[in-house]
């Protein structure tokens, strides 16, 4: 018989992603014949765009059904290569360019091709709840740099200097951010880079996924392109998922060295192989395909966020800011902490409210412990508009019977 303690030392320091947790148990609850509403999953709930279906459909008809190389297809590689010319002025070649099932896995076989026991990673918080364990999945040590709302969710370069030693091999930095949505305009980005062009044995891994979901007058910009002299010193990790509508089809993107994707190319045949064929061809059509639809798409962003923010802010005990991109609001429940809910749950903590909020209200939102700052909660704006106004109103009242 297999038994828990047969596991690895290594898989026992991490933990099981609290997001899947919640959206499992919000799941089994609408099985229940509850009513639901669940905030905590970070997809939009748009339909990927027609133009990229065809183009899958048409990939299968073609018999692009077979193994491709293990980090991708020529053909993405290539329209990864005009996405960086286009949309960042950055010029890279094919052999600089990693395709993996998703972010994710881009991340994940960067810090496993790079790092040795004892390596350190700085992590600004709060964050997506899987660097640290992938981190320590790899044998990493993560170092995490908390940030707060007066700092707008932002690492400051003082924090960040403080935090780099001998061992540090990478910093991740997330822009727009989930959970808070913060972004780094370009005077901060630049701060940053002064602070790390003083260091130059950390590199820096950029997750750019919500790069194109960005509102009102904050401009994007990833840190290669504010200082080009840590091109070589950056990965950069993007994907479909998010602005194109296409978490399910799982392709996502890196690029830096040829040196670091070689490694990453090793370890990702020894593991997945190849990322899904037909996606990859779907992933050709959405970068190479038009991009006019992400404008219009932003725009029912911005508004599901002014709505949030809004209510949110309405509803006793919380305190909610305005993000600058992504699809997500962090706001911080402290007013709310050391009560006691109408169903008789002790808030002592973000987690208690989240889990007070689901079991009696139906609405599913993540906690802030999960991302390494309390008190919050994570909310998901990806859902449409009636549902998010509902959504508040069943946090409002809840938030008003508290005593």
């Amino acid at each position: 018989m297999f038994a828990m303690t047969d596991l690895s030392a290594r898989l026992s320091r991490v933990k099981p992603s609290p997001t899947i947790a919640i959206s499992t148990r919000a799941r089994e609850l609408a099985a229940e014949g509850r009513d639901i509403i669940a905030l905590s999953a970070g997809e939009p709930d748009f339909d990927t765009p027609e133009h990229i279906r065809a183009a899958a459909i048409a990939a299968i008809n073609a018999g692009h059904t077979r193994y491709t190389a293990p980090d991708g297809i020529p053909e993405l590689k290539a329209a990864v290569c005009a996405k960086f010319r286009r949309d960042n002025g950055l010029t890279y070649r094919p052999d600089q360019i990693s395709i993996g099932a998703g972010g994710k896995q881009i991340l994940h076989n960067a810090l496993m091709a790079t790092l040795d026991p004892g390596d350190e990673v700085v992590i600004p918080a709060p964050y997506w709840v899987s660097y640290p364990d992938m981190v320590l999945l790899a044998g990493g040590v993560p170092v995490i740099a908390g940030a707060t709302l007066e700092s707008a969710f932002r690492l400051t370069p003082a924090q960040l200097d403080a935090l780099i030693t001998p061992k540090t091999r990478w910093v991740i930095l997330n822009s727009p951010s989930n959970p808070t949505g913060a972004g780094y305009g370009r005077e901060q980005m630049q701060a940053l880079t002064e602070v790390l062009m003083r260091h130059p044995h950390v590199r820096v891994m950029a997750d750019d996924i919500y790069e194109h979901l960005t509102f009102g007058d904050f401009s994007f910009c990833t840190l290669a392109q504010v200082e080009p002299g840590l091109l070589e010193r950056t990965l950069i990790v993007n994907g479909v998922s998010k602005a194109y509508a296409m978490t399910g089809w799982r392709i996502g993107y890196g690029a830096g060295p040829a040196e670091l994707i070689a490694g990453m190319r090793k370890f990702q045949s020894q593991s997945t192989s190849n990322p899904c064929s037909v996606s990859q061809w779907a992933a050709v059509a959405a970068l190479n395909g038009p991009q006019g639809f992400l404008a219009g798409r932003n725009r029912v962003f911005a508004r599901r966020r002014d709505l949030v923010v809004a209510a949110l802010n309405a509803a006793p005990g919380i305190d909610c800011p305005v993000p600058q991109g992504a699809f997500y609001v962090y706001p911080s429940v402290m007013g709310c902490i050391g009560k006691v809910s109408a169903g008789g749950a002790l808030i002592g903590s973000d987690e208690d409210f989240a889990t007070a909020l689901l079991e009696e209200t139906g609405v599913a939102v993540v906690f802030g412990a999960a991302f390494g700052l309390s008190p919050n909660i994570r909310i998901s704006y990806a859902a449409a508009d009636e549902v998010l106004a509902e959504a508040c109103a069943r946090i409002h009242r809840f938030c008003e019977g508290l005593r």
